[in-house]
């Protein structure tokens, strides 16, 4: 079996590293920072702790099956998984209020009817359905399986069934998701709680297609889940199943270049001139291989061509220590709507701060991220223009835009500002150190429908070379990463005959 350079310790590249190892090569990952995970940390302080990158997780099986196929301690030995009930609250901009139960579409449908009244659930109801068939057409090819070579067909194929619509004599089909909002939906309320998903993912609700409709049906389908502990204890599950399968890390470790040697790659170079030399090599996402791979074009004229990654939004996250016990009955996870929705996409189109952000909050109640029952720790989360958009390093810019995310909060959570001992607001600028992302840009899933929606193939047109994680095949997020790591490791041990998992 072959050596393995890894580049980065983000979720997806321990996920391949871990699959590599168990198939019997020898991997050592390369991360400049000194820690593992990529966007899954955790800021501690004064006792109190809190996820800063994502706070919920969706799709576990694809963890399930990374421990399953890594080793007989499956994962729930190594962390715990709460399922989250309700999985979220809405507070809309005219102040209707709505708790949406896990996992559960009746029970959503039923909630929706009471909130927003009569028809309301069951046009939501019905929109799930077509979600679902969006998603049956397009999981495998986006979630499973390699890219296709003919990775056109996904970009020119809407998998969104069309719901015909009549104006002016004319017939209409939804191809976005604005116009599934508005043409299907019908209302205000349900048009922003459809946005709300495009937006946590960073997809710009305005122009997405009509198939990110399989973002909410992920949620409502398969449930959302909490780590006790945090997110960040299932990276550190994840990074102690790659050392005990004997996966090397070096940390402090920055690759300046890939090897080449007879045009294949052949190993890495770091920032001290240490060179090591490898059978394969897998990269850290398409955008920066380029630049690690001198005097060659990593992406032939058929693949498709990686974006820069600054034209995508970051996050803006808040972290509050409240004085106070969490209430009883508090939900974990409340999103509190923008009442200017179209100005909040100017952060998509002109790179603007939005003056009245949608808001995630997170209440997790437990007691690990709390120095007593006195106490707790909430983080605000926003999508925001990138660092390459927007001067989030300028004096004020950050605490600004966190008071206006807190303002935006205590619609949720009453004397917010009065409970809050201390925060610490976290801008792309914090998400571009701790991943190497430009600007501090959080990759998107891919999308079927658009171009612009997928990313790059995991494989690249130098031999030898891979790329992993959420800037390639499928995208953003923390089951594609483990996706991305699953079709990585099947490309590099099955070779050009793998089809994808099963």
């Amino acid at each position: 079996m072959g050596r393995i350079a890894v580049i980065g310790a983000g979720m997806g590249a321990m996920a391949a590293a871990a699959r590599l190892a168990v198939a019997g090569h020898r991997v050592t990952v390369y991360e400049r920072t000194e820690t593992y995970g990529g966007a899954v940390r955790r800021f501690e302080r004064d006792g109190f702790g809190f996820d800063t990158g994502p706070g919920l997780l969706t799709l576990p099986a694809v963890y399930r099956d990374l421990f399953l196929k890594t080793g007989k301690e499956p994962l729930e030995d190594r962390v715990e998984l709460v399922q989250v009930d309700p999985s979220s609250r809405h507070v809309f901009a005219d102040g209707t209020a709505v708790s949406l139960p896990n996992a559960s579409r009746a029970g959503v449908v039923a909630a929706l009817d009471e909130a927003l009244g009569a028809g309301a659930g069951q046009r939501w109801g019905d929109f799930l359905v077509r979600a679902r068939e969006a998603w049956d057409r397009t999981r495998r090819p986006l979630l499973e399986e390699p890219l296709w070579p003919n990775w056109q067909v996904l970009a020119e194929r809407e998998p969104y069934p069309a719901v015909p619509h009549k104006k002016l004599l004319r017939t209409r089909r939804a191809s976005t998701l604005a116009e599934i909002g508005a043409w299907e939906l019908r209302d205000p309320r349900l048009a922003a709680l459809l946005d709300g998903y495009a937006l946590a993912h960073g997809v710009d609700p305005g122009t997405a297609p009509a198939s990110a409709a399989v973002l909410p049906y992920m949620e409502h389908a398969f449930g959302t889940w909490y780590v006790r502990g945090g997110v960040r204890e299932l990276a550190r599950a994840v990074y102690e199943r790659c050392v005990a399968r004997k996966v090397e890390f070096v940390f402090g470790a920055e690759v300046t270049r890939v090897l080449d040697k007879d045009g294949r790659a052949a190993g890495i170079e770091l920032a001290d001139g240490t060179v090591a030399e490898a059978d394969t090599v897998v990269g850290a996402g398409p955008w920066r291989m380029r630049g690690l791979v001198r005097g060659r074009e990593p992406y032939g004229t058929k693949d498709l061509a990686p974006h820069a990654e600054d034209r995508h939004p970051g996050r803006v996250v808040v972290c509050l220590a409240l004085r106070g016990a969490r209430e009883s009955g508090a939900v974990h996870r409340t999103v509190v709507h923008s009442d200017d929705a179209e100005g909040e996409l100017d952060l998509f189109r002109h790179g603007h701060t939005p003056d009245r952000p949608t808001v995630r909050v997170d209440r997790p109640d437990d007691p690990a991220l709390r120095p007593d029952a006195d106490h707790e720790s909430v983080v605000l989360t926003a999508t925001v223009p990138s660092a390459a958009e927007y001067d989030w390093a300028a004096p004020g810019a950050a605490d600004a835009f966190a008071d206006r995310m807190v303002a935006a909060a205590e619609r949720a959570v009453p004397e917010l500002r009065r409970r809050t001992l201390w925060r610490e607001v976290r801008t792309p600028v914090h998400t571009g150190q701790e991943t190497g992302a430009e600007g501090g840009a959080v990759p998107p899933p891919s999308l079927a429908g658009g171009e612009g929606t997928l990313h790059p193939a995991n494989t690249t047109a130098v031999p030898g070379l891979f790329s992993v994680g959420g800037w390639s095949h499928p995208g953003g997020g923390l089951a594609h990463a483990g996706m991305s790591g699953a079709l990585v490791a099947g490309l590099i041990v099955e070779g050009a005959e793998f089809r994808g998992s099963q």
